[in-house]
Parts: structure tokens; C-alpha cells; sequence
């Protein structure tokens, strides 16, 4: 069992007051606080679609974005499992598509707990638990045979007054190891990509993607955007990364068990090349700031869990 430097902590039930509500259509299922805070997520991809807090949208999503159930949700926050990026050659993960299947497979709906939020809120008016479940009986049988594994997933949201938490918990069910990677591929919402800077950099290697995956080290501890960007962050010995808009704290993104983080904006051409990249100027009105543990993989032996996760906090 890998242990978390961030585990959840009880919550204390409150029956007074207004009380979260929750609605579920079979394709989405959406949560609301008495505040007005909300979340919605996809049950394709278990993908979040939409996380407001003080009557402000604080997700990118593609207005061309398919919620079909026909290929990956552009924006939100997909669940990339058990790999990222492209499949190496020669590797258990080498037949799957990029990004894994977690983002691309029909996830259960388990239901709504108070049990726990990690830092999340103070009692169940103001916190809200929504679970869900993955197993190798909700894959594709190409997706099945692939990556013939037994392992369970549940990914649990947790919507708060103070934020929006995504914990994953992996757990090989089988008698035999086996190697995953996985990510929180966070599409965030901003005014202006041009008044950007994301914090919380200092002394942090990085392979970025653009220059033929090479090693830098950070050169300070921002960064700022001038052209398409796709850098993965690795081995964070500290927990939290920023956004910051002209200078004025917008968002943070505190990891949980996360070593690594990834920062991506595909800029003007990329953006073009991306088929449901909408609007195509869309670019200068998002950035990716994803926490995951893509540096290298993690062996989980047979019976044995991970988890591992995030908190998002608003400063709007």
C-alpha cells in the first residue's frame, strides 16, 4: 500500500440547514451546494465538465467538444489511465490508445457520500461526495484485450464552498503486477492567456515537448506564455502550483501523492490542428495545469491499492 502525505478526514454530518442536491440522467450526473456552487460530471470518461463557485465557470471546455460517448471529451478534466500520453513499444500499455482508456470508457455512478472531503468543507451543507467506479467489466473488449488486468478504480469528487477535490484510488485485483501511470488532465478557464503566469516552479526539471522531449531545469520560479507550451513538471518536492492572472492569484492546484505536473496550451497552430479545439481562438482562454505521476510508472503488486488525487481552490 502506498501511504498519502494528505489523507481524508472525517466529516461531521450536519441535518440542519439547506442540504446538497444532487441529480443523476443516466449521462451526467450534477451536484449543487445551498451556496450555488456546482459540478457536473460526464459518466463517459468520468470526466468533469464544469465546476462553478461564486457564479463563475472556472473550466475550459471545447464548445465542440462530443459528450456522446464517441471519443475522449475535449476540456474538463478527463481521467488519463494507465498511461500518458502515446503507449511505449515493447510495454504492457504499448496497444492502448494515447491517454489510456480510463477517459474513454462508460465509469459507474456509485453514489453520494459524506464519509469524507479530504480538506475539504466542514460538514455535509456544505460538502458533497460523488463516487465513481471503473472495472476491466465496464472496457471495451478491444480496450479488455489490450490490457488484460484485473483492477478496480474509484474516483471520487468531492465538491466544497472551499474547492473541488478528485481522488483516484487503484487497485489491482489480480495475482500478477502491473504498471500504470495516470493524470488529472485539467482544462482550466482564464480571461487571457497573455496576462497568465503559473507559479510554484523553482528548481523544478521539466521535459518539454516541443524541444524533442530534452531535460531543463526551471529557470525561476514562473511561467509565462508566448507560444504553444507542453512541459511535464517532474518530481515536485512541494505541493502546490498556481495560476495567477495579472499578478493576482486565480487558481491553485495542490497535489495529493502527485509528484509531477504537465502545463500545456497548444497555441494558435495547435489549436487549428485540433479538430474539436472550439473555438479556435479557444486557446487564448484556457491553460492545462494537470497533476499526475507520469515521471517513470508505478508497479502495483497483486492486492495491493494507490491513491493519489487533487484539490483545485478558486480564489474568485
Amino acid at each position: 500500500m502506498v501511504e498519502r502525505s494528505h489523507k481524508p478526514s472525517a466529516l461531521t454530518p450536519s441535518t440542519t440547514g439547506p442540504q446538497p442536491t444532487v441529480h443523476s440522467d443516466g449521462k451526467k450526473v450534477t451536484a449543487s451546494l445551498p451556496s450555488g456552487d456546482s459540478v457536473e460530471v460526464m459518466l463517459y470518461g468520468a470526466t468533469v465538465i464544469s465546476w462553478k463557485n461564486n457564479g463563475h465557470e472556472n473550466l475550459w471546455l471545447s464548445s465542440n467538444a462530443n459528450l456522446e460517448g464517441k471519443k475522449a471529451i475535449r476540456g474538463g478534466v478527463p481521467v488519463v489511465f494507465p498511461n500518458f500520453g502515446p503507449a511505449p513499444k515493447d510495454h504492457a500499455t504499448s496497444s492502448l490508445p494515447q491517454h489510456g482508456f480510463g477517459r474513454i470508457s462508460n465509469w459507474e455512478y456509485l453514489g453520494t457520500t459524506s464519509s469524507e472531503s479530504g480538506n475539504q468543507g466542514k460538514g455535509s451543507d456544505d460538502s458533497i461526495r460523488l463516487d465513481f467506479g471503473l472495472t476491466p467489466n465496464n472496457l471495451s473488449d478491444e480496450m479488455k484485450k489490450a490490457w488484460s488486468y484485473e483492477f478496480s478504480l474509484q474516483y471520487s469528487v468531492t465538491l466544497s464552498k472551499d474547492g473541488l477535490q478528485t481522488m483516484l484510488n487503484v487497485r489491482n485485483e489480480g495475482d500478477k503486477p502491473f504498471d500504470f501511470q495516470t493524470l488529472f488532465h485539467t482544462y482550466f478557464a482564464i480571461p487571457d492567456i497573455s496576462k497568465v503566469k503559473v507559479t510554484g516552479l523553482s528548481g523544478v526539471r521539466y521535459i518539454d515537448k516541443i524541444l524533442n522531449a530534452t531535460e531543463h531545469d526551471s529557470k525561476g520560479n514562473e511561467l509565462r506564455f508566448e507560444g504553444t507550451v507542453d512541459r511535464v513538471y517532474k518530481s515536485f518536492t512541494q505541493d502546490t502550483t498556481s495560476i495567477l492572472v495579472d499578478d493576482k492569484p486565480r487558481l491553485d492546484v495542490i497535489r495529493d501523492n502527485m509528484q509531477d505536473t504537465v502545463i500545456w496550451n497548444p497555441w494558435k497552430e495547435g489549436a487549428e490542428a485540433i479538430a474539436d479545439f472550439e473555438p479556435k481562438d479557444g486557446y487564448k482562454k484556457m491553460v492545462c495545469v494537470e497533476a499526475g505521476a507520469v515521471n517513470g510508472w508505478i508497479t502495483l503488486e497483486s492486492q495491493d491499492s494507490f491513491e493519489a488525487g487533487q484539490i483545485l481552490k478558486s480564489h474568485l
